[in-house]
């Protein structure tokens, strides 16, 4: 029961991943990449930390500190300086469906690392997704913004960098809480975005927000940055990284249609395919009796 709940918890996160990846490319052509960050990662800490005291959380113990920081410079920090790049090139429904292939990329890091064995029957279910997703950002290219598959090509490299998150937190948030694992990481990252905002001038771009974009930021940082991913630890805590890592298809349908109304971006049907492939592909993977 335990590996369900965490399946669902990580449901629920995310599909508010797939909100606040709308919301970024909402707000990709008003700022930069750094500043977009900064704005998820500021008030995702700002909430964090807060809960974490207030509810008293067990913090890592001080050996693993430097890892945990490490972790969290990495994730909250390059891999969403390269997300917002890539959200700048595509669309948010192509970007989601290249984050889609998070649990085949997690399942190669953990076999990799010895973690999780790749079978012959999820290698099949690993060539069909990824095949999918090839297939459907490949034939939708006459419709996709220009230069879209810098994007996905970029949205690729930072899901790999996610996948090692995934696969190595296990043990950190085992040995001292979701919610205290989370906080460090995040802060970690949060203060390194903020100065390298503060010395390229990215942290100035907020003074020129307007209503509607602070609206959208305060979501995506409270929603997109604290909430999802409080939960996506919970269910790291729970469940194992490929499980958890498999909730990540329902990203690129939560995202395509809020991204429908926020920046009238279509719903194309080579990006249902490709989600179909992706969803095939990863049932193969993930479906073998006996193993997680």
């Amino acid at each position: 029961m335990g590996e369900w709940v965490g399946v669902a918890i990580a449901l629920l996160s995310s599909c508010l991943g797939g909100t606040a990846a709308a919301i970024t490319r909402y707000l990709a052509g008003n700022t930069d990449p750094i500043t977009l960050a900064i704005l998820r990662w500021g008030i995702g800490f700002a909430c964090v930390l807060p809960a974490a005291l207030l509810l008293k959380a067990r913090w890592p113990k001080r050996q693993d500190w430097p890892a945990v920081a490490a972790l969290g410079f990495a994730f909250f920090g390059v891999f969403f300086v390269l997300y917002n790049i890539a959200m700048s090139y595509t669309t948010a429904a192509r970007a989601s469906l290249a984050l889609a292939t998070l649990p085949l990329h997690t399942m190669v890091v953990g076999a990799l690392l010895g973690i999780e064995p790749l079978t012959k029957r999820k290698s099949i279910g690993v060539c069909i997704a990824v095949f999918g997703v090839f297939a459907a950002l490949a034939t939708g290219l006459s419709t996709a913004p220009p230069g879209a598959w810098r994007g996905e090509l970029i949205m690729t490299g930072a899901v790999l960098c996610m996948a090692f998150y995934n696969v190595w937190s296990r043990p950190f948030i085992q040995r001292s809480s979701a919610l205290g694992f989370l906080a460090v990481g995040m802060g970690t990252g949060a203060m390194a975005l903020i100065l390298v905002g503060s010395l390229t001038g990215s942290v100035a771009v907020l003074s020129q927000f307007e209503a509607p974009q602070w609206i959208a930021g305060v979501y995506l940082g409270i929603a997109g940055g604290a909430l999802a991913f409080i939960l996506w630890v919970l269910a790291l805590q729970r469940a194992s990284p490929t499980r958890v890592a498999n909730t990540m298809t329902v990203n690129p349908v939560a995202a395509a249609l809020l991204a429908t109304q926020l920046v009238g971006e279509p719903i194309t049907p080579n990006l249902i395919v490709g989600l179909v492939a992706v969803f095939a592909g990863i049932w193969i993977a993930t479906s073998e009796v006996g193993k997680p």
